[in-house]
């Protein structure tokens, strides 16, 4: 798959296939499982005890359809953002352009390899994997590759994406600076953040049972609500099309935040490890894309 840079106002390469889009409200807003059309949010407001105020006291508006969107360069969210490195370029939340980013790391520990992922892996949805999409390799060394296919009847590009991981109370996550995503998407500065950070991050949790990996991309919606009702410090802007959400806290509070707050979608992305090189696997899939084209 053919992965540019796209803009909130384009539609998106899922959008473009076919994938549906969420719906809207009368009032031309997107219907955000209750989350307010706050029109105004104080940074220093929200803050959940034990962190830190924020140095940002300015108030960000957010208003309920007129924030103007900033030029964006990428189809969506931390959620939709960590799947687009992390499971092969193809983000399905495509209700606009949501995001969240934290401020930093989680804890301390922070491993660049997990054994147990190495293997090809793929999307259980035959459909996905026939149109070239939904693959992913860890090789020997351990290094995490996109294999993108950029039309029906050419060979994989391999796209290294470095990938971090942190296991904490019997729970596995993943960990991806927006630094690391340069070359893959063009990534603006988090919104109405100042002074503008050198670097953010993306969270997603995983777990792995045998041959079967479920990922749980950051539900950026139940963040805002978070947010909203002061259980997190952090800021939020929201138009009809978008919502930034970028929460603030040091290394240890960013794992108090996901040992004790909801804060990663309930539906899983699940891919499934084959028995199949990827050489063999191109093969196949090149054979079968050519004699449909025939």
């Amino acid at each position: 798959m053919n992965t540019p840079p796209v803009g909130c106002g384009e539609r998106s390469e899922p959008q473009r296939r076919g994938i549906p889009v969420a719906k809207h409200s009368a009032g031309g807003e997107p219907q955000r499982r209750g989350i307010p059309n706050t029109k105004h949010f104080a940074s220093g407001e929200a803050r959940r005890p034990g962190f830190p105020a924020t140095t940002n006291r300015e108030s960000i508006a957010v208003p309920a359809r007129t924030v103007a969107p900033r030029p964006r360069a990428f189809r969506n969210t931390a959620a939709s953002l960590l799947r687009f490195a992390l499971l092969t370029a193809t983000f399905l939340l495509v209700t606009g352009c949501t995001e969240t980013r934290f401020e930093s790391p989680l804890g301390d520990n922070i491993e660049s390899c997990d054994v147990h992922w190495k293997g090809l892996w793929l999307a259980p949805d035959s459909q996905t994997r026939e149109r070239g999409e939904g693959a992913f390799l860890v090789d020997d060394e351990c290094r995490f590759q996109m294999l993108d296919q950029t039309e029906p009847g050419t060979p994989f590009k391999r796209i290294h994406v470095p990938l971090n991981f942190v296991h904490d109370g019997g729970n596995d996550y993943l960990v991806i600076a927006d630094v690391q995503l340069k070359g893959l998407v063009t990534l603006p500065a988090p919104y109405a953040i100042s002074p503008t950070p050198e670097k953010s991050f993306f969270f997603a949790r995983y777990r792995l049972r045998g041959e079967r990996l479920e990922v749980h991309d950051v539900d950026s919606e139940r963040v805002a609500k978070l947010i909203l009702d002061a259980k997190l410090e952090g800021t939020i802007a929201k138009s009809a099309t978008e919502l930034h959400v970028y929460v603030r806290g040091n290394r240890q509070q960013m794992l108090e935040i996901v040992r004790t707050l909801p804060i990663f979608a309930d539906k899983a992305t699940v891919f499934t490890r084959s028995e199949q090189s990827v050489e063999a696997y191109e093969k196949s899939l090149l054979a079968r894309q050519r004699k449909e084209k025939k």
